[in-house]
């Protein structure tokens, strides 16, 4: 058998932590399918004394991960520092230019920094691994990268987020809203801040959850996949980012009703040579595949000119799955695979015009909190037809019981261009009896 590959791992948490597990646990299979051991040679983290439940012995420590990407004896680093700036960019910038391969879980770094990356390792002619950056355990970025490059890819979207996943199933009691329920009172529907609560409790979320719940972590690996996909540059910039503090259990169960399941989706597709990249919340109806992706699970479909439709769905974090796609591109590195980082040369990448989000039409929900009193619903309908909006249906139950108290009133619209209804909804805001910022969901045709 062939020499072993030398690794060095910058990163003990817990994908680092994993990534070894994995790689002891596993070694013989491994090195039969690698063609050759793989063997870690060094580590850097910042406790040295820390008790990470892995065999440390014998490896070689850097409390600095510059000098360990710059000295450690081996042939691939792995940059699991996490950030999209120093001192993990300087460590796989540092890596590449001393002449190792480099395999990372850092979507932020490529969201950021990607282009520029990919530039540096096809110039010095090594890899830049990232499957463990996108969607977890889930092999998305060898299956378009792959699996389907003989197809052109129209467009890719899917749930990269188990954090919200997670809460908007449960916000949802499992999808449970039995005849004759009420919406908003649906067996084990919960409302956000509680849920958000306990995923935090239970270590699906963080203690600061804001990159999750505000849709920045989605927006990261969108901006990868949509540079994998369409051979563009990456454009984190110009993705549009909207999270799910805003749902409510009321528009979950109003969703429910009226057939949908609400999922946080990152969405790219190319619309007349122009790239559109979104993350917001959608109402996705319920017979569609990916509405059943529940809990902490992540799913990524891909939808190709010959090969049609294809959906890939696997756990979106966590030590285990992180680690097997970390491994699975050491193993093609000792094999001696590498591959342009997006699919063809850094060189060849496109800066695509983006699609202004004021451009893209859809069908909307729209709920609203109004005072129960006349003329309400034909000053909100002047202001939709002011903007050509035409409503498909409206829900509106009951009466308020005292005067001065407001209800819900839910309108599902016809197709309509987003700044025709931002414009609308600016304008419905202002209304007296408009008691709460208007509500706005995206229902989309998947």
């Amino acid at each position: 058998m062939s020499k072993p590959l030398r690794i060095a791992i910058a990163g003990l948490g817990t994908v680092g932590a994993g990534t070894l597990r994995l790689l002891q646990a596993n070694a013989a299979a491994i090195a039969a399918r690698a063609g050759r051991p793989l063997q870690v040679t060094a580590v850097s983290a910042r406790d040295r004394n820390k008790d990470r439940g892995v065999d440390l012995s014998g490896l070689a420590w850097f409390d600095d991960p510059i000098a360990l990407a710059r000295d450690a004896e081996a042939d691939v680093v792995v940059e699991l520092v996490g950030g999209s700036e120093d001192p993990a960019k300087l460590m796989v910038e540092t890596a590449l230019r001393a002449g190792r391969h480099v395999v990372t879980a850092n979507k932020a770094l490529l969201a950021h920094h990607g282009t520029e990356l990919a530039g540096l390792a096809e110039s010095v002619g090594r890899g830049l691994g990232y499957e463990a950056a996108v969607a977890g355990g889930i092999p998305i970025i060898k299956g378009l990268r792959e699996g389907l490059a003989g197809n052109r890819i129209n467009r890719v979207y899917g749930i990269l987020n188990g954090t919200c996943n997670y809460i908007l199933t449960q916000m949802a009691g499992d999808g449970d809203n039995p005849h004759g329920n009420p919406p908003g009172n649906s067996p084990g529907g919960q409302d956000f801040d509680t849920v958000l609560a306990e995923a935090q409790r239970l270590g699906y979320a963080e203690a600061d959850p804001s990159f999750d719940v505000d849709g920045i972590d989605t927006a990261h690996k969108l901006a990868i996949l949509t540079a994998l996909a369409f051979g563009c540059e990456v454009d984190f910039e110009n993705v549009y980012v909207e999270g799910i503090r805003n749902v409510s259990a009321l528009d979950v169960a109003y969703a429910d009703e009226l057939g949908y399941r609400i999922k946080l989706l990152g969405l790219a597709q190319l619309v007349d040579g122009a790239v559109e990249q979104r993350v917001h919340p959608c109402m996705v109806a319920k017979d569609l595949p990916i509405a059943s992706v529940s809990g902490v699970f992540n799913a990524v479909v891909a939808d190709g000119d010959f090969v049609d439709t294809t959906m890939y769905e696997g756990r979106g974090a966590g030590a285990g799955p992180t680690a097997s796609a970390v491994v699975a591109d050491l193993i093609d590195i000792a094999r001696g695979m590498v591959l342009p980082v997006f699919g063809i040369p850094a060189s060849g990448l496109t800066r695509l015009p983006n699609l202004a989000m004021g451009e893209h039409a859809c069908p909307y929900y729209l709920r609203l909190l109004v005072l129960d009193k006349p003329g309400v619903i034909a000053d909100v309908a002047a202001a939709l037809r002011d903007e050509t909006i035409s409503m498909e249906s409206m829900i509106q139950r009951g009466r308020a019981e005292g005067e001065g108290e407001a209800v819900p009133v839910v309108i599902m619209t016809h197709e309509t261009q987003e700044a025709q209804i931002q414009r609308a909804l600016a304008r419905i805001a202002e209304l007296d009896a408009v008691v709460e910022q208007p509500r706005l969901i995206r229902i989309v045709d998947l």
